[in-house]
C-alpha cells in the first residue's frame, strides 16, 4: 500500500474544454438523456453506519451503481450516452436540423443509426454499455476484448447483439488495434480512454459518469469531506472528482484516487508530475482495474483536482466484496464485483493507518463517500471469492 499526497498548489482550475464536459449544462444534458430511456431508475445509496463506526468516521455512504440500467456497472451511463449522442449529431448533420434525444425511436433516425458501427476496446462492463446503447438505437457494435476478458463477460456483450473481436495482449493493446482498424474502416470509435488528438468521445463517456454523483449528492443528508474513488485509466475518478470541483469549489471534499498496486498507473503518472505507462505486472483480481497508461483527459482533471493517490493489495478487495456481501450490525449487504469496492478498500486501509489518517484528514468527523462501480459482473467470479450474488441480495 502507498499513498502520494498532493499539496494545495496542484489545485488547480480545470482547462476550458473540461470543465465545458463536466459542468453543469453537460451534467444535466446527461440526466436528461438517461431520462429519455425507457428504464432510468436512480441507483441507491446506501448507508453505512456500523462500519463507520468500525473506522472511526462520523458517516460513510455508498452509491451502489452495481443496480445501473440492467448492465451492473456505472459504464452504463458511459458508453451508451456517447453512442445515442453521436447517433442524434450525425442524425441532425443529415436532416438539417437538431434533433432531440427524444427521437431516438423516429424511423428516420434510426435509418441513419443503422448505417453506423460503433467500436471500442473493453475489459468488460464498457463494451456492454456501448453494444446496449447501440442497440437502443439500431446501430451495430464491434467490441474488442483482450484475453484477460472472463467468458462470462464476452458472453454478456455478446448478448447485447456486438460482434466480438478477440485480441491477444491486455487491455492497452486493445485499445490500439481499436484505433487503428476504426480508422481504417471509418467506424465510430467510442472508447472511455483518450489519446492525442482523440479527447472529444471520452469527454462524452465521462460527463455520463456525472450522473452518478449527481443522484449521490440528492440522496445523502450531507455533503461529503471525502471521496475515495477507484481509477483504471481515471476516467471515472476524473468525472467525479471534476464535478465536485466545479459544482462546490472551495467547499469540494477531498478526492482520494485508489488503484490496485499491480496496476497503478495514475499512481506512477502522480509520482512522474506527467502520465506515464507501465510495465505489465502480474494480473489483478480487479480486472476492470487493469490499465497499463492513464486516458490524457482523465490525468488532466485529476493532475488539477485530485488531493491524494493510494494502491491497495489484492486481498483488500476481496475483504471489501465480503465485508460488503455479509455486513456488521444493521448495515445493508451489497453485492460489490472485484473492483466495485476498490474505492472502499482504500478508505478500510487508510482508515487503519494513524499517518495516512492524518495526511488525509480523516477523523470522527469525517463524511465518506465510495461508489460501488460494479455488482457481480461475472457471477462465477464472484461465487467463487464471495458467494452466489442471488444468497446475498436475500439479505438486503
Amino acid at each position: 500500500m502507498m499513498l502520494l499526497n498532493q499539496g494545495p498548489e496542484h489545485n488547480q482550475p480545470l482547462v476550458a474544454a473540461d470543465a465545458e464536459s463536466l459542468g453543469m449544462a453537460g451534467a444535466e444534458r446527461a440526466e436528461q438523456y438517461l431520462k429519455a430511456r425507457h428504464s432510468h431508475p436512480e441507483t441507491p445509496l446506501y448507508a453505512l453506519p456500523a462500519l463507520a463506526d468500525d473506522l472511526g468516521i462520523a458517516a460513510l455512504h455508498v452509491k451502489d451503481e452495481g443496480q445501473r440500467l440492467g448492465l451492473g456497472s456505472f459504464k452504463a451511463l458511459g458508453g451508451a450516452y456517447a453512442v445515442i449522442r453521436l447517433v442524434l449529431e450525425e442524425a441532425g448533420k443529415r436532416l438539417g436540423r437538431t434533433v432531440d434525444v427524444g427521437e431516438i425511436g423516429d424511423a428516420r433516425v434510426r435509418e441513419i443509426a443503422s448505417g453506423m458501427i460503433f467500436v471500442c476496446a473493453t475489459d468488460g462492463n464498457h463494451g456492454r454499455s456501448v453494444a446496449q446503447g447501440a442497440g437502443v438505437v439500431g446501430a451495430r457494435s464491434v467490441i474488442f476484448v483482450h484475453a484477460g476478458v472472463s467468458a462470462e463477460r464476452v458472453a454478456a456483450i455478446a448478448r447485447l447483439g456486438a460482434e466480438i473481436v478477440q485480441v491477444e495482449g491486455g487491455y492497452d493493446h486493445a485499445v490500439r488495434e481499436v484505433a487503428r482498424v476504426g480508422a481504417e474502416r471509418g467506424w465510430k470509435i467510442v472508447s472511455n480512454t483518450s489519446w492525442l488528438g482523440y479527447e472529444r468521445v471520452p469527454g462524452l463517456v465521462m460527463q455520463g459518469y456525472t450522473v452518478s454523483l449527481r443522484e449521490a449528492l440528492r440522496q445523502m443528508p450531507e455533503a461529503p469531506t471525502h471521496v475515495f474513488l477507484q481509477a483504471g485509466v481515471g476516467g471515472f475518478a476524473a468525472a467525479i472528482a471534476g464535478h465536485l470541483a466545479i459544482l462546490l469549489g472551495e467547499r469540494r471534499p477531498k478526492a482520494v484516487v485508489v488503484e490496485p498496486r499491480r496496476s497503478a498507473c495514475v499512481y506512477a503518472s502522480a509520482e512522474a508530475g506527467r502520465p506515464v505507462t507501465i510495465a505489465h505486472q502480474q494480473s489483478t483480481v480487479m480486472a476492470m482495474l487493469e490499465c497499463a497508461e492513464p486516458s490524457l483527459i482523465a490525468w488532466r482533471v485529476l493532475a488539477r483536482v485530485a488531493d491524494a493517490f493510494m494502491t491497495v493489495e489484492e486481498e483488500d478487495a476481496v475483504a471489501v466484496m465480503k465485508r460488503l456481501a455479509r455486513p456488521a450490525g444493521n448495515d445493508p449487504a451489497i453485492v460489490a464485483g472485484e473492483s466495485g469496492g476498490a474505492g472502499l478498500a482504500g478508505l478500510i486501509r487508510a482508515a487503519g493507518s494513524k499517518d495516512m489518517r492524518a495526511a488525509l484528514g480523516l477523523d470522527a468527523t469525517s463524511r465518506v463517500l465510495t461508489i460501488n462501480s460494479e455488482g457481480a459482473t461475472d457471477p462465477a467470479r464472484y461465487a467463487e471469492l464471495v458467494g452466489a450474488p442471488h444468497d446475498v441480495m436475500l439479505q438486503t
